[in-house]
């Protein structure tokens, strides 16, 4: 059952390097300029306990089997839904989030291949079936992505292959969802990405979600 709330959840994703955490804190500000109140979080993380997960999830020491892998991603989206997310939605806030759970569609379903009707099936559990009212698809080579990259985790340091699928996840579930998805070339400069990013989100405000 979808969560009903009064604010807006915007959703930022993408393939390594494509400019996600740029984008959220640049977007914020561009809404709290036309006075929303915004709130910028990201996955995995946004919570005590869910960063501690995110450090064990890209600590590339660990040799994390992909079950596990997506069942960590989603007990911290859990708890980054439950105490963190739900509670400024439900005050009529702005949610700017760096990935979501179509990261875990992309990444887990799609790329590693354990099936978009298994993860849709626990994403709709951990988030309690919130969804973004819009996602915003920054859309990069995965190479120059990678070569923007500077901090190397396990997730970074996947092979070209898997960061391709990731890619072609992304876009296929961008299809897929045509009215949610916004994709962006996140080849343009900041600016302009920048300036369609906030006019997607102020034009799915004007249309009350």
């Amino acid at each position: 059952m979808a969560e009903s709330h009064n604010g807006l959840f915007v959703t930022i994703e993408g393939v390594e390097g494509s400019g996600k955490s740029t984008l959220a804190e640049a977007l914020a500000a561009r809404l709290r300029a036309s006075g929303s109140e915004v709130l910028v979080t990201a996955e995995p993380g946004g919570d005590p306990v869910a960063e501690r997960i995110r450090t064990l999830l890209l600590d590339p020491t660990h040799a994390i089997s992909d079950r596990a892998e997506l069942l960590l991603f989603e007990a911290a989206r859990a708890q980054h839904v439950s105490k963190v997310i739900l509670p400024a939605l439900r005050s009529g806030g702005v949610v700017v989030c760096d990935r979501f759970a179509d990261s875990s569609l992309a990444y887990q379903g799609l790329a590693r291949g354990i099936g978009l009707e298994v993860v849709e099936s626990i994403n709709e559990f951990a988030t309690e079936g919130l969804k973004p009212d819009l996602t915003i698809l920054l859309d990069l080579p995965v190479e120059e992505g990678l070569g923007r990259t500077q901090s190397k985790d396990r997730m970074t340091s996947e092979g070209i292959e898997f960061h391709n699928a990731v890619r072609k996840g992304y876009l296929a579930l961008a299809a897929r969802e045509p009215d949610r998805f916004v994709v962006i070339d996140a080849r343009k400069p900041i600016g302009e990405v920048v300036r369609l990013a906030a006019q997607a989100a102020e034009a799915r405000r004007a249309k009350g979600r």
